[in-house]
């Protein structure tokens, strides 16, 4: 492509050299660069591309884009910009000449929830008879074809190749987790929103945003600057659940002006999409959903009231997308099970036990709470806090985990580069319960309720599992469907289930050998 028609919608504050030349490829790692690319340094949050500018020259880069001061070698055109990581978007965007514009792009923003909502609405677009794409934190995927996520949301310009594959392939409709972290490094933003949703706020994250009202504003521009600018102008393009005290806020903070392009959900609040009556059991959920004047029976295999607001969050947006009540209805019953989200892993005669991906102490108390529902022996749940994240929550996690917990065994997450027995210290301080010496203990303290540290994941997990009875339910919290821990600057092949699972066999055994 043209050099001046890649920077097209670029603001340069000047150029050295030409801009009739051809561009081969655009990279922003110096070590994909090769000849006739255009290489475009970006100030990371690890590294500043500026100072890998030589090594993309020594692989062939005829182009930078870059913020500083550069002296671009003979035959090689500079553009010096404000923002490189800005400039990335618009160029990913022209390289792959638009690629939102014609096609349905959903976002579902929110800390808690998002991958089981774009799980649903994937399996409703899916059962009216659209082809879809997920870009979300399990994976990237359609068809199918599936990818590794590296982030929960791409970076911009992988954001652009990844939807121009996907349309190209006869992708219909793109339902994408959209993270604070990706709409305060706008990746997001060349992109063409036909929806936003959004789920809740809780913390998580402060670790990078430093305070609840900065989180709230990286997930609010979504709203307030992103979709407008998409252009699409939907009826309704914008889901909100109006539960959270975040959602009600950001209503107000839209402004009645935007009013008509809402549609509301919840289950306590007035709104728009609702259920009532509903039951709730370890078998699933059955509703009926009010939804835009019509009554619609719903079932569903997933767990808990939490997860009833995410069926009301994809009916909305579904709704929205002009869906018809029964493919609503059929894609939801058709969704079984999302990977690590109250993921059951035991069968019949066994322990209940459950992995789930809640890391934030919200989403561990809601899904305690709704665990402990049906419950007829005792609760214990397995938990960490990743290293080198959002210190904060830790003693508010070890708060909400000892609410509803009988047992609680806390252990290692993903410790990264920070001492695990330093975290969970910081976790132990938040804990309302009596600590034991050993595994043994549980078993003879007469108040039947506290807690344990075994700082290795394997170890807890087996611990857990161990002293739990048949009419006990063990939570495995705070990786989900991860297959990885990350100790030190290592990824090492771990899977909560795949342990669980094994642990479970040992368990079986042992009770028939009694």
């Amino acid at each position: 492509m043209r050099l001046s028609r890649l920077i097209r919608g670029i603001d340069p504050l000047e150029i050295t050299g030409r801009t009739d030349s051809e561009v081969a490829s655009v990279c922003y790692d110096s070590r994909q660069c090769r000849e006739g690319s255009l290489f475009a340094a970006i100030s990371g949050l690890k590294a500043d591309g500026h100072e890998f500018i030589t090594d993309a020259l020594s692989r062939g880069a005829g182009f930078i884009i870059h913020e500083g001061e550069f002296h671009p070698p003979p035959g090689v055109t500079a553009i010096r910009v404000r923002d490189s990581r800005r400039c990335l978007g618009i160029l990913g965007k022209n390289f792959f000449a638009d690629p939102s514009a014609g096609i349905c792009l959903i976002a579902v923003v929110g800390t808690n929830g998002k991958t089981t909502v774009t799980y649903l609405i994937e399996s409703i677009l899916q059962t009216a008879g659209f082809t879809v794409g997920v870009l979300g934190t399990v994976n990237y995927r359609y068809g199918k074809k599936t990818f590794p996520a590296p982030n929960t949301t791409p970076e911009s310009f992988e954001m652009q190749k990844i939807i121009r594959e996907m349309s190209d392939h006869g992708i219909t409709h793109i339902v994408a987790e959209v993270s604070s972290h990706a709409l305060d490094l706008k990746r997001v933003d060349d992109c063409a929103f036909d929806l936003g949703i959004f789920t809740n706020l809780t913390q998580d994250h402060l670790d990078y945003h430093r305070t609840m009202d900065n989180y709230f504003q990286a997930k609010k521009r979504f709203f307030s600057e992103v979709l407008p600018a998409g252009g699409k102008n939907r009826p309704h393009n914008t889901i909100v659940n109006v539960d959270d005290p975040w959602g009600r806020l950001l209503l107000r903070e839209l402004g009645p002006e935007s009013a008509s392009g809402h549609l509301t959900y919840g289950i306590e609040s007035p709104c728009d999409i609702t259920a009532s009556p509903f039951r709730l059991s370890l078998d699933g959920i059955e509703a009926t959903l009010l939804l835009g004047g019509e009554r619609l029976p719903v079932s569903s295999p997933l767990m808990g009231r939490f997860n009833l607001s995410n069926i009301l969050a994809a009916a909305a947006a579904s709704l929205a997308l002009g869906i018809p009540g029964r493919g609503i209805r059929d894609g939801i019953a058709a969704l079984l099970q999302v990977p690590g989200r109250l993921e059951k892993v035991s069968t019949a005669g066994q322990p209940a036990v459950f992995v789930d991906y809640a890391h934030t102490d919200d989403a561990l108390r809601r899904v305690l709470e709704n665990l402990s529902l049906f419950r007829t022996g005792r609760l214990i749940t397995v938990f960490g806090c990743g290293g080198d994240r959002d210190r904060g929550k830790r003693p508010l996690m070890g708060e909400a985990v000892s609410a509803d917990s009988d047992l609680v065994i806390v252990t290692s997450d993903n410790p990264r580069t920070e001492d695990p027995l330093s975290i969970i210290r910081e976790i132990e301080t938040g804990i309302r319960m009596v600590k034991y010496a050993e595994a043994g203990d549980p078993a003879r303290h007469p108040t039947g309720r506290g807690y344990l540290v075994i700082p290795d994941r394997k170890a807890a997990i087996a611990a857990a599992i161990s002293l739990a009875d048949a009419q006990d339910i063990v939570l495995i919290a705070g990786k989900g469907h991860e297959d990885y821990q990350i100790i030190g600057t290592k990824r090492f092949p771990f899977d909560d289930r795949v342990i669980a699972r094994e642990e479970l066999t040992h368990w079986q055994a042992g009770r028939k050998g009694r």
